[in-house]
C-alpha cells in the first residue's frame, strides 16, 4: 500500500442527500480527483455520497484508500472493494488513519459524522497540530447553515476570528480544486 500522489481525504454523507446536485458534485469531485492523478481517502463504503465518490474516481483510474471500522462493515461495507482497504476497531480509529493518511480535506454534504470530521480537524488546525487545507464544498449552499454558525460562535466570543482561515468555501468541485492548489 505504498503511495506517493497527493491524498485528498473526502468527508460526505453516507446517504444520498434531498437534492440530486448532491451526487453530481461527489461524482464530480471522484473524478477531478483522478484526473489530479491524487488518491482518494474516504471511509470505504459503497453507500450514499461515499460510494458515489469512490466510484467515480475508481472508474476514472484514481488510486483509493478506504477506512472502515468492524461494525460498519455489514452497513456500508463495499460489494466490490475499491483499492486499498483498512479496517478499524472504533470510529475515532477511522477518522485518525484517514486524516493520517491525507493531505487535504474537502468536505462535501454530510450529516452529523462529516460534521463530526469537519471540527475535529477543524480543532487540530485551530490547536496547531497539522495545517492540511480543509475544503467546505458547498453544493446549492449546503454549508451556508454551518458557515453562518461559526460566524455566530466568533460573534458570541467563543472562538477567534482566526479560526474562519483554517477552512475555505467552496461553490464548485472547480473551486474546491483551485483552494486545494493555493497555499494556505
Amino acid at each position: 500500500m505504498t503511495h506517493t500522489a497527493f491524498s485528498l481525504c473526502v468527508y460526505c454523507g453516507s446517504r444520498n442527500g434531498a437534492s440530486p446536485e448532491y451526487l453530481k458534485a461527489a461524482r464530480a469531485l471522484g473524478h477531478a480527483i483522478a484526473e489530479s492523478k491524487w488518491r482518494l481517502v474516504y471511509g470505504a463504503g459503497d453507500v450514499g455520497m461515499m460510494g458515489a465518490v469512490a466510484d467515480a474516481a475508481t472508474k476514472a483510474g484514481a488510486q483509493t484508500l478506504g477506512v472502515i471500522p468492524t461494525h460498519l462493515l455489514n452497513r456500508e461495507a463495499p460489494r466490490g472493494i475499491y483499492g486499498d482497504r483498512i479496517i478499524t476497531e472504533t470510529m475515532h480509529e477511522r477518522k485518525k488513519v484517514m486524516f493520517m493518511n491525507a493531505d487535504a480535506v474537502v468536505v462535501l454534504p454530510g450529516g452529523a459524522g462529516s460534521l463530526d470530521e469537519f471540527f475535529e480537524v477543524l480543532t487540530w488546525a485551530q490547536l496547531g497540530l497539522h495545517n492540511k487545507p480543509i475544503v467546505l464544498l458547498n453544493v446549492d449552499g449546503y454549508w451556508d447553515p454551518l458557515v453562518a454558525l461559526i460566524k455566530h460562535v466568533i460573534k458570541e466570543g467563543f472562538a477567534d476570528a482566526s479560526i474562519a482561515a483554517f477552512y475555505q468555501v467552496a461553490d464548485t468541485v472547480d473551486d474546491a480544486l483551485e483552494a486545494l492548489k493555493r497555499p494556505s
